[in-house]
This record gives structure tokens, sequence and C-alpha cells, in this order.
């Protein structure tokens, strides 16, 4: 048996595999902020929950509107009974007429109607809890989406900062690989002793532990990022904004009155007006409580058709029609208190509802204050880190060629080298902290 062509196949299988592989590969994603802010808001089971919370809110303000509104019911039934004697009378004529018959089978229809004309305003005030209860849930989506955003800035935020650090310990990485060269070649002609050698292996390898862990972090930014804007795990993610972007800006957007700040903030922030929503549906299940011992009317009517019909006498066994129409009047004048209990526990949420929109205002004052206060003082912290990177990136300059010049040992270079590192991360870790005050400043005012 000839087995080249068997083997020549297996071998284009082989070398297409991974073609076919990568072609079935996501392709990669390249996000702005807004971009990840977007996708996230789109695809949030969280926003999703609230969304059928407020279908259900609307249903019950449909429900609440119809309750005035007239009921037609259809009833249809069959009773089978014992026998009983029937009744009747001799007439003068010598026949006997049955009045009450012996009829077992028993059958009945009926459509009947009944309708409140007048229910106290109850009707009315349920109407107001419901549509209250329907405009807080819909201020409760804002809030979600709200902190949602905020959320969404925190990962995409993380992921850049991760990969920065990545590539600032990669570039120092590739300068502690050089001069571990350079030092093994001054190593082997005389000019430095062993132990410099040593402690440039050293550093190299702490270097390189420092890009594991980065580049873990990195990874795990990433995941949390593909979980929040809906993606697959294995979809690569390309980020367009950089953390030094439009830094300046920052400052400017938190300068200003922190007064007015803070009235722009209790005006647009969606929770105190989820807040007062529900205040006013609070107030309107307090007035629907009271009715409960005001008078209602209604109206009913109705159309039977049976056999026999209980309404006709004397019963036969015929399918006869009959008719009623009613207006009927409840007042309930004593309740043991019912209604003034359910009135009272409504005046005790209300109360509840006022503290909280109190305690919210007070947060509200505290936090405008803080998050400006932080948009200050990471402004300066970018401004500090960015002076001592140019700082010791030209002592490290100087100090590498002293070194070549044999005028500097090898722990001034590591110390320079060190320096700059720590600089550099510094840096990355100030961008990253001004752009999450920036997010948590826009959070606090009620920014969209």
């Amino acid at each position: 048996m000839n087995r080249i062509p068997v083997i020549v196949a297996l071998l284009f299988t082989c070398l297409a595999f991974p073609a076919w592989t990568e072609a079935q590969a996501p392709p990669p994603i390249r996000l702005t902020l807004d971009d990840a802010v977007a996708r996230g808001l789109a695809t949030s089971h969280r926003l999703a929950e609230v969304r059928a919370r407020q279908e259900g809110a609307e249903a019950a303000v449909t429900g609440a509107q119809v309750a005035d509104r007239p009921i037609v019911s259809a009833m249809a039934g069959y009773t089978r009974t014992n026998h009983v004697p029937e009744f009747g009378f001799l007439q003068p004529s010598g026949k006997r007429e049955v009045f009450y018959p012996d009829i077992p089978d028993n059958m009945v229809t009926r459509v009947s109607m009944q309708w409140p004309i007048y229910t106290s305003g109850r009707v009315d005030a349920l109407e107001r809890a419901a549509t209250a209860e329907v405009q807080a849930i819909a201020a409760d989506m804002e809030t979600a989406r709200a902190d949602l955003r905020l959320e969404m800035v925190r990962a995409y935020w993380a992921v850049a900062t991760a990969r920065e650090a990545v590539r600032v310990l990669e570039e120092s990485s590739t300068r502690a690989e050089a001069q571990l060269t350079d030092s093994r070649r001054r190593f082997e002609v005389g000019l430095i002793p062993p132990n410099d050698v040593s402690s440039f292996e050293a550093q190299r390898s702490r270097e390189r532990a420092q890009l594991i862990e980065a580049s873990n972090l990195r990874e795990s930014a990433l995941i949390e990022l593909r979980r929040l804007i809906g993606v697959e795990p294995e979809v690569v993610i390309d980020l367009a904004d950089r953390l030094d972007d439009v830094v300046a800006g920052i400052a400017e957007s938190a300068t200003g009155s922190v007064p007015d700040a803070i009235t722009e903030a209790v005006s647009r922030r969606p929770e105190r007006k989820a807040l007062t929503f529900r205040l006013g549906g609070v107030d309107a299940r307090r007035q629907a409580a009271l009715t409960a011992t005001k008078p209602t009317i209604g109206l009913g009517a109705g159309v039977d058709y049976a056999s026999p019909n209980p309404r006709i006498f004397p019963r036969t066994d015929k399918w006869n029609d009959s008719w009623d129409v009613s207006v009927n009047v409840s007042w309930i004048f004593w309740d043991s208190g019912r209604a003034k209990a359910q009135a009272a526990e409504a005046n005790a949420a209300a109360t509840a509802i006022r503290e909280r929109i109190a305690e919210f205002d007070s947060l509200v004052a505290a936090d405008i204050r803080q998050r400006q206060l932080d948009i200050a003082s990471g402004t300066a912290m970018v401004q500090a880190a960015s002076d001592a990177v140019r700082s010791a990136a030209e002592a490290r300059r100087i100090v590498a060629d002293r070194f070549r010049a044999g005028v500097a040992t090898s722990t001034d270079v590591l110390v320079v080298q060190v320096a700059l590192l720590e600089t550099e991360l510094a840096r990355t870790r100030a961008l990253a902290n001004l752009r999450l005050a920036q997010a948590r400043w826009q959070r606090a005012v009620g920014t969209p």
C-alpha cells in the first residue's frame, strides 16, 4: 500500500489547522471610553432587571387606572338535586296544578356587571401611588446607569493603568538587560568585580517578577472589562484612550463655586428624584388608607337565563330569562382602627423617606467637597510625578555616562535605575487616580 498520499494529506491538514483556528478567532476590538460605556449599558443585566421592574410598575399603573371601570363576567352552572315531593293544588275543574315540581336538573347562566361609580377617592389615590412608583423606578434606572458608567470608567482606566505599568516595566527590563550585558563584558575584561554583575542580575530578576505581576494585573482588569461590556473572554481589546490624554482639562472641570455645584447635584441626582417620587407615592397610599372608612357606591346589573329560573313562579322545567339592576352603598363605620393603623404606617414611611432625603443632601454636599479636593490633589500629584520622571531620567542618563567612563559604580546605576522605575510607576498611578477622581466628580454632580 502506498502511504505517501496519506502522509502528504495529513501534513497539509496539520499546516492548515492553525490558519483555520486563527480565522475562527473573534476579531479584536478597539475601544474608546465612550464605546466601552455604551457597550456596557447595552448589555447590562443590572439594567435589564430594573427595566423589568419598570414594566411591572407600569402594569400596576394600568391596573389602578381601570379599577373604577366596569367588570363584566359570565357564569354557567349545573346542579343535580335529590327528588322532592311535588307541591300543588286541585283546581275547581278537578285538575291538579303543580306549583313546585320535582326538577332535579338545575341549569343556570348569568352575565353580570359591577361598576364602582364612587370610591371616595381611593382609586385615584392608588393610581397616583402607582404612577409615583413608575417615576421612582425610572429614576432608579438612571441611578443604575450612573453607577454602571462609573464602574465602566473604573474598569477601563484600570486596564489602561495596568497596560501602562506593563509598558514601563518592559522598558525598564530592557534597560536592565542591556546593563547586565554591559556589566558582564566589563567583568570579562576586569573592569568591575563579580558582585557588581550579581547586583545587576538581581535587579533584572526583580523587574522580571514585577513585570509578571503587572501582566497578571492587566489580565485581571481585562477580564472585568470584558464582563462589563459583554464580550467573549478570547476577544482582544485595544484601548484607544490614554491616561495622559487631555489631563489639563480635568482640573478645570472641577473649578467653581462649591455651593453652586451642590445645588446642581441635588437637582440632578437620580437617587434624590427617586426618593422624592416615592415620598409622593407614600402620601397617596396614606390617603387611600383613610378612604377605607368612607362610603363607596357601586352599580350592578345582570341577566339570568336558567332552567328552571328561580325568579319565575311557578317553577317549570323550561329555559327563562330575567334581569336585575342594583345600586349598592357600602360604608364601614367602625373597622377597629385598621384604616388609622395603615395611615400611621404610611406616615412613618413618609417620615423615613424625608430623613433619607436630608441624609442624602448632606452626603452630596460632603461628596462634592471631597471630590473637588481629590481632583486638586490628583492634578498636583501628576505634575509632581511628571517632574520626578524627567529628573530621574536625566539622573540616569548622567550616571550611565559616568559609569561608562568608569567614574560611577554599579550601585549608583542601580539606584538611579530603581528611582526612574519608581517615578514612572508613580506617575502612572497618579494619572489613574486623577482619572478616577474625575469620574467620581462627574458621578457626584450627576453629570450624564
